[in-house]
């Protein structure tokens, strides 16, 4: 039998059109009036039930046979074209190399992160290095050898993040502190720093997660007095040169003796007023001469070496610095809350 006239002619006027095709959008609509459901092609399989049933085979071999070229054909003629519109589309929009770039607007420095980067600076300058630890810790480093008692209400749910019976979210960085000195022998001067993590509820002073740095010394004949000059010169160096510190006893478990630490109000100079309310004094951090219970834990000999230890929250030391009156700024991501910070300068 001779080649059905009908797929022939409809594969020889769908070749031509394929061929002479000017854009992409052209060659789509050659496809969907060939092979298309309404398509010609599509016709013509459809008519195949109307021919003698001996003939059918082969016209329907050859309609495939068809359908298989002019498919090639498309989709040869759409690699062409496509390249072509792509190549037209890069001369009308090629960049002019020759005009001066955008210069990137730089986003100003996180007061945490300046606040962080100036404590730095002072304690590296009196020789101490930088640490870090792991924010999930175990009960022993965050509690036990730092002579936590059982009973210690630290220990409790209601204020730390237990992940399992001895897994925590650590309170403060000074499981950082007996790291460091399990690692190496007497002196040591380090500072420890990063988040930690609390079970409070986040309102203008208090959040679940801050930053806290921390301070220890470690060596022959350290006494209180190297502490208060310690603290004193960084008093300087953070609020101004007219800062004045005082101690007043406290109790932590993990030193002894302890005290809080105020720094002088740096904004009525000690007179009294709104931001100190009234008391001259700001509270800044605790303190104390590292409790002998904690040499022993790292294998120290409390009758050879002592130690003092500090610790702050970075947050507060910015909340002060800076005048800020609620913590919760620092982690809204809001940008006309950074941007006033963009003029002040950097480390």
């Amino acid at each position: 039998m001779a080649e059905d006239p009908r797929v022939q002619e409809v594969l020889e006027r769908a070749l031509a059109e394929v061929a002479g095709a000017r854009s992409t959008s052209d060659l789509e609509q050659v496809r969907v009036r060939v092979l298309g459901r309404a398509g010609q092609l599509t016709a013509v399989l459809r008519s195949l039930g109307g021919i003698p049933a001996a003939e059918r085979p082969k016209v329907g071999e050859q309609a495939n046979r068809a359908k298989v070229q002019i498919e090639a054909a498309i989709a040869g003629r759409l690699e062409s074209l496509t390249a072509e519109e792509h190549r037209r589309t890069l001369e009308i929009d090629r960049p002019d190399l020759t005009l001066p770039g955008r210069r990137p607007i730089p986003g100003p420095v996180h007061p945490i992160t300046r606040v962080t980067e100036e404590i730095i600076e002072v304690f590296e300058g009196l020789g101490f290095s930088v640490a870090e630890g792991p924010e999930v810790e175990s009960d022993y480093y965050n509690f036990a050898a730092l002579n936590f008692p059982d009973d210690h209400p630290a220990r409790d749910m209601q204020d730390t993040f237990h992940l399992s019976a001895d897994t925590l979210l650590r309170t403060h960085t000074s499981p950082v502190q007996i790291r460091t000195m399990k690692a190496q022998r007497p002196p040591v001067r380090v500072i420890c720093l990063g988040k930690v993590y609390r079970r409070d509820i986040l309102d203008a002073t208090h959040s679940p997660m801050f930053h806290q740095v921390e301070g220890l010394a470690v060596d022959r004949h350290i006494t209180m007095a190297d502490l208060k000059a310690t603290l004193q010169l960084f008093a300087r160096e953070m609020f101004g040169p007219r800062s004045a510190v005082r101690f007043r006893p406290s109790f932590f478990p993990f030193t002894e003796p302890s005290a809080e630490v105020d720094v002088r109000c740096f904004k009525c100079g000690g007179d009294g007023c709104r931001f100190c309310r009234d008391s001259g004094w700001l509270e800044i951090l605790g303190s104390g001469m590292v409790h002998p219970n904690v040499l022993r834990n790292v294998g120290y000999d409390p009758e050879e070496v002592t130690g003092w230890a500090f610790g702050m929250g970075i947050d507060r030391i910015a909340l002060l610095k800076y005048e800020i009156d609620d913590i919760r700024l620092f982690f809204d991501n809001d940008l006309r809350f950074l941007q006033q910070f963009a003029g002040l300068p950097g480390r």
